[in-house]
């Protein structure tokens, strides 16, 4: 017996030394092959390909979130918008560069909204006004892919393709009538009529305000689609909303009849127009990818901008929440933090803040706001929103020097919330009940074993009304208009880029760029500067080695449609894990906002 289990330990050790040296051995050989980053080579007659799956981010995204995704994912497909629009630029002015082939489907992989689209489409359109051709190619379309493929002098469709134009939709959950089955109760405290936030764990459909909101923000947002596709094709408003409103889904054949599409091809078919215009590269056309390509226009930048003098880009992208947040959260101490380090960095002559966020955190935005505030009296700070800067993104866009926003921006939604749940009920239903002693009246104003009374309720509104105060105030001052007039436009309600410039919100449209010319134009830069980005991503290495004692293998990604509308429920709710505000208030757009 002493033998056997003498042999088994043995065994067992070996096996583990075994498996810790094949999965060392792995690590090493992944993080090896991950440091290696060739600069690509751009040949002679080549076409840049921008596949439309690669997702367009706004700042640079960690390369993985966890040793499980770096094994089985590899590295997350994204590209910086900014190193983008940089690249189709440079393409434009490249004679190594013949055209520009359009190709593949989103798949919800953009995570940067309209706002970012709509500068991506510019760049495309300003390729093409040099002379070179943009072909387009898809199988199965949907309004954000076709937004950038109308630019397109060939747009051609598979003969089983389809291409669905059927408008914008926004599509809310609500959770009161679960909450009341399941026995947890929801109270509220908030300001502003508009401020949907809540309803969801309130109500059972939209309240007339909330539509009222929704319906205008959706009809700008699509008005712009219908008269920017329709310039590029020559067609009418009307007669775009039209075939949304009469077909949704054109086959192919309906495509081109309709002058959506130029012609019905086959892949093979597009390669062969393609070698026509480049050169044949084995089976394919010669060709480089936007994100390699990418690459190369960086390096140029980067020769050609050799500076002492720099304009920081700082890219507030996510939930915003107290303390220092994940990755993928605008953590208020983290975010201040770098700030005040680009305050005492004397070649950092301007700062340029990116924001994409649906708000947070009242506490992490106020913390940021003070910052930004402080670094304007060092050096000029110019805001450029993304496809959401709403609520607590507006917060911090606040006391800038100058505010970009693109037609299509989300933005406003200037009010405030608390929210607590309890499980009372729930509790009660089970067996289970409390019993509290108590040195105070309020003493347990926090718990979630019962609901607030009256008195406590009262309490709570008095500090959502003092920071709501607070909050048009802020607005007020910064954006020097009557406080009567902030509070009539503010409300918690909702306003397209379009609709903020004309009450005064935001100041110009435009987009990344501009906001970067902007802020060198006023701190008399004229071409003497060079970009420094923030926060300065983790490499791959620094991911693998991060992620390796703390993170668990995860199951691979499923492109399967029943998983990916599960993927958004999961959404909706791990946004509750970002409400980690001290005083228990938020500035927040709706949980579950999007347009599909």
């Amino acid at each position: 017996m002493r033998d056997f289990l003498k042999y088994t330990f043995a065994s067992l050790l070996a096996l583990l030394i075994f498996l810790g040296l094949s999965i060392g051995g792995l690590v090493i050989l992944f993080i090896s092959i991950a440091s290696r980053d060739p600069m690509p080579r751009v040949k002679d007659k080549s076409v840049l390909a921008f596949d439309l799956s690669v997702g367009i981010t706004d700042g640079q995204k960690s390369s993985s979130g966890s040793l499980s995704n770096a094994l089985l994912n590899g590295t997350p497909d994204t590209i910086p918008l900014r190193m983008a629009l940089n690249a189709i630029d440079r393409a434009a002015k490249d004679n190594r560069i013949v055209a520009l082939y359009l190709h593949g489907d989103m798949e919800g992989s953009s995570s940067a909204g309209y706002a970012a689209l709509k500068e991506i489409r510019e760049a495309l359109q300003r390729f093409r006004a040099t002379g070179k051709k943009i072909i387009a190619y898809g199988t199965n379309w949907d309004e954000p892919d076709y937004y950038l493929a109308s630019v397109a002098d060939t747009i051609a469709i598979n003969p089983y393709g389809s291409f669905e134009l059927n408008g914008l939709a926004s599509n809310t959950a609500f959770y009161a009538g679960a909450l009341k089955k399941f026995g947890v109760a929801v109270q509220v405290t908030r300001v502003g009529k508009y401020k949907s936030a809540v309803e969801p764990f309130l109500l059972e459909k939209r309240s007339p305000e909330s539509r009222r909101q929704t319906q205008a923000l959706l009809g700008d947002v699509w008005s712009e689609f219908l008269i920017a596709v329709g310039k590029d094709r020559k067609l009418t408003p009307t007669q775009l909303q039209n075939l949304a409103d009469n077909q949704a889904t054109l086959e192919a054949e309906s495509a081109v009849q309709q002058k959506l599409a130029t012609k019905i091809a086959y892949e093979d078919e597009m390669i062969s127009q393609l070698q026509q215009l480049g050169e044949k590269d084995e089976d394919s056309f010669r060709q480089v990818s936007l994100k390699s390509y990418a690459k190369v226009a960086e390096q140029e930048l980067q020769r050609e901008r050799q500076s002492k003098n720099k304009i920081a880009v700082v890219y507030a992208e996510g939930e915003i929440v107290d303390g220092e947040g994940d990755a993928d959260q605008v953590g208020g101490d983290r975010f201040a933090q770098q700030l005040r380090e680009i305050q005492q960095d004397d070649d950092v002559k301007a700062v340029v803040i990116r924001v994409n966020s649906p708000g947070g955190s009242v506490v992490g935005s106020e913390i940021i706001q003070r910052e930004v505030i402080q670094t304007r009296k060092k050096k000029p700070v110019v805001v450029s929103m993304g496809g959401v800067a709403a609520s607590g993104g507006y917060w911090i866009s606040t006391f800038s020097d100058r505010i970009f926003a693109q037609p299509n921006t989300i933005t406003g939604s200037i009010g405030v919330f608390g929210l607590r749940p309890n499980v009372q009920k729930l509790a009660n239903d089970n067996g289970v009940t409390w019993d509290v002693v108590k040195t105070g009246r309020y003493a347990d104003i926090s718990s979630i074993t019962r609901p607030r009374t009256p008195p406590e309720l009262a309490v709570f509104q008095k500090s959502v009304d003092r920071i709501y105060d607070r909050f048009i105030t802020k607005v007020a001052e910064s954006r020097k208009l009557p406080k009567a007039k902030v509070a009539e436009v503010a409300q918690g309600r909702v306003w397209s880029g379009k609709q903020a410039l004309a009450i005064g919100l935001v100041d110009k449209m435009g987009g990344l760029q501009d906001a970067i010319q902007d802020a060198a134009q006023r701190a008399k830069l004229g071409d003497d500067w060079q970009l420094a980005e923030y926060p300065e991503p983790r490499g791959l290495r620094e991911e693998l080695l991060k992620n390796l004692s703390s993170q668990s293998f995860q199951k691979t990604k499923t492109k399967n449609s029943v998983f990916k509308q599960l993927g958004k429920l999961q959404t909706e709710f791990t946004v509750l894990r970002g409400m980690n505000d001290p005083s228990e208030i938020y500035a927040r757009l709706p949980f579950n906002f999007r347009l599909d």
